[in-house]
């Protein structure tokens, strides 16, 4: 079968999803026209704010829509006109089945995670605070259910020791840039049916739902290596925090005992030891040593400027054990 370029119709928000349309739209590929969400009000001025996806499609200078309402027939109209072959999803909102449907090669989702691990909305931050060593993108077919259509391509990357979610998020950006590509370019040359989910489940899934503030509450009863994957798995969004004295103490960045045993000895979850410049945290194993801190109102800092800064003891971490 020959393989033709495809019409293209994009979806997308945020900047991970502005370098997958950037490839495509530099890929032997025709991207027909830009999807995204309509500007919003944002920071202290609450000024209108496009998104990433509309920056680059402006800059691209491809066409774009902004629906407030996905099932409106003018925007319905729109896509028709596009005369799209297929559809690239890539962290946008739930396209209703009128709109998924409608393209003849489908609709595929680009997702930061190894499918079917880590289904859900922040696939990444799940990825670090459970400690994985590896991780990737994945694109299937959107159908009814999220993220359980069948899954045509992967690419995985590694997590290091120290990588917080934010740093695997730009590696995961690059590589789901070129996946949209590949996806594209596999479609084009013949029908693909994809890899049923279902044939690939373990029964050792995790599960990856959206993340609020509050669940940044790191909890020092966990193991010296469960709080470290935390602090990591939550920065920079939505934070990992604490309370001190009363406070909320934002953390990021932390270094384990050392082998040799220079560290304090004998400090129960949450309980704090200041050495010199340095800050020691018990856990339910070994104490771990906060790196970069951020008292309320102040920008972070390195602990040693806190330290020298801060009036009051620093005795314990957290209330309740937490």
């Amino acid at each position: 079968m020959s393989s033709t370029p495809l019409r293209i119709v994009f979806f997308g928000t945020p900047d991970f999803a502005a370098a997958g349309l950037e490839a495509l739209a530099n890929s032997r590929h025709n991207v027909v026209g830009v999807v995204t969400a309509p500007d919003r009000p944002a920071g202290r001025g609450q000024q209108m704010k496009p998104s990433e996806v509309k920056v680059m499609a402006k800059g691209l200078e491809l066409p774009l829509a902004q629906p407030e309402k996905l099932r409106a027939p003018d925007f319905l109209s729109q896509l028709d006109a596009w005369k799209a072959d297929l559809f690239v999803v890539v962290a946008f909102r739930m396209l209703p089945e009128i709109v998924w449907s409608r393209p003849s090669r489908g609709t595929v989702n680009i997702h930061g995670s190894l499918l079917p691990d880590f289904r859900g909305a922040a696939p990444i931050q799940h990825a670090v605070v459970s400690g994985a060593k590896r991780t990737g993108v994945t694109s299937f077919f959107i159908t009814r259910d999220i993220d359980t259509g069948a899954l045509l391509l992967q690419q995985s990357i590694l997590i290091g020791p120290n990588d917080t979610a934010g740093e695997v998020y730009v590696q995961l950006m690059k590589a789901g840039a070129s996946l949209a590509v590949d996806t594209a370019n596999a479609l084009a040359s013949e029908p693909l049916a994809g890899v049923p989910q279902s044939e690939l489940l373990t029964g050792q899934e995790r599960s990856a739902p959206k993340l609020f503030r509050q669940d940044g509450r790191v909890d020092w009863r966990q193991t010296t290596a469960q709080v470290a994957d935390f602090i990591r798995g939550m920065t920079p969004f939505p934070g990992a925090w604490t309370t001190l004295n009363g406070a909320t103490l934002k953390v990021k960045g932390t270094d384990l005992a050392p082998a040799e045993g220079s560290a304090p000895a004998g400090l129960k979850p949450g309980q704090c030891q200041v050495v010199g410049d340095q800050l020691w945290v018990g856990t339910n194993e070994d104490p771990i040593r906060l790196i970069n801190v951020q008292l309320a109102g102040k920008p972070f800092l390195p602990v040693e400027d806190v330290i020298r800064g801060y009036r009051y003891p620093i005795e314990s971490l957290g209330t309740d054990g937490h």
